[in-house]
């Protein structure tokens, strides 16, 4: 099976992405690796492709997503990244792959992942869920169950598809849903790309859902999954092997996260540690912090996210400003600081 594995992000995840595809190149060097990259090199870092621990870059203006100076401007950083994902899996399910594969860059790879291409054989999609198994502590439900509710059943950091039948289909409305209806508004049912997969078990046949607890793990289910590291280095998750683990937020929120409901399962702080150590190692100084170059109008000026916000509700300013970046007379800017205060 010729399978494409991917992951989306910015130059500040570059570090993270970095730990994610040397993890996959030691397990799966016979797949391809694509790095899909929604931004532009900070001026004072060379960036060189090919000495990265992937096959090949896919620049976000390379799609051919129609209008895209407007497209991307309606999107914050998060939104941006997340809602490239479904174009690059169509083109991607177009191009030759018998399967794709997505992981978010905060992922790594500790085994091989080679059950996903056997259930793919009889399968043509798989999603993993937040939750396998019920939470019954009132604040394990409140920070864990109902967030879930809210923002998801199924964690979009990882998805597989076959390339054809019902994978191709998915593909097909993933890409459609997430150029036109990829925003952080829960108020109207959205959370980004997640949201759209609670319907995925109606709207699709041939789905697996992945509830072997190896896959994804991450402080939202920690309460539920014990870790144990072997006198062999090998490291099991309620007796299953670990496959990838999904080191989300990391920093102060993670932190408290992982210590609430690891408690004193002791592995999990090593392997914490163990990810904190590669992402200092593949981190370059040369990256500003929070660097993104779509987070500017052309003379610097931060962009708002209400400003974002605005455009994206407006076909009339859209039609005004097809290039909503620019800065100087007859601009969005210029419009916008025009306005009443």
């Amino acid at each position: 099976m010729k399978v494409l594995c991917y992951s989306s992000f910015t130059f500040t995840y570059l570090n993270r992405a970095r730990v994610l595809f040397q993890s996959l190149r030691r397990h799966h060097p016979e797949w391809e690796l694509v790095a899909l990259i929604t931004d532009t090199a900070p001026s004072d870092f060379s960036f060189e492709p090919e000495s990265e621990p992937f096959d090949r870059v896919v620049f976000a203006d390379q799609l051919g997503v129609a209008d895209f100076p407007g497209w991307l401007f309606k999107h914050d950083v998060v939104e941006a990244c997340t809602a490239v994902k479904g174009p690059f899996m169509l083109q991607a399910c177009q191009s030759g792959a018998d399967a794709v594969i997505y992981l978010d860059p905060d992922t790594t790879v500790f085994e091989s992942l080679a059950p996903l291409e056997h259930w793919l054989e009889d399968h043509d999609i798989l999603l993993t869920p937040h939750l396998i198994d019920a939470n019954d502590d009132v604040a394990a439900i409140l920070d864990n169950d109902l967030s879930a509710s809210r923002t998801g059943i199924f964690n979009l950091g990882f998805v597989a598809v076959r390339a054809r039948g019902e994978g191709l289909r998915f593909a097909r409305w993933w890409n459609d849903r997430l150029l036109s209806y990829c925003y952080d508004d829960m108020p109207s049912g959205l959370f980004v790309d997640q949201r759209w997969c609670d319907h995925v078990p109606a709207l699709f046949d041939k789905v697996k859902v992945i509830r072997d607890p190896g896959y994804n793990v991450a402080s939202w289910n920690l309460s539920r999954r014990t870790l144990e590291i072997g006198k062999d280095g090998a490291i099991r998750v309620n007796g299953a092997p670990l496959r990838f683990w999904h080191f989300t937020k990391l920093g102060p929120l993670g932190d408290t996260m992982t210590r609430r409901y690891a408690g004193g399962n002791f592995p999990v702080y090593e392997i914490w540690s163990w990810y904190r150590r590669q992402i200092a190692a593949a981190t370059d100084p040369a990256i500003p912090e929070r660097w993104w170059s779509y987070a500017s109008f052309a003379d610097g000026t931060p962009i708002a996210k209400a400003e974002r916000v605005l455009y994206r509700q407006r076909g009339d300013l859209q039609a005004a400003f097809p290039d909503p970046f620019a800065s100087g007379p007859g601009s969005y800017l210029e419009w916008l600081r025009a306005q009443p205060k």
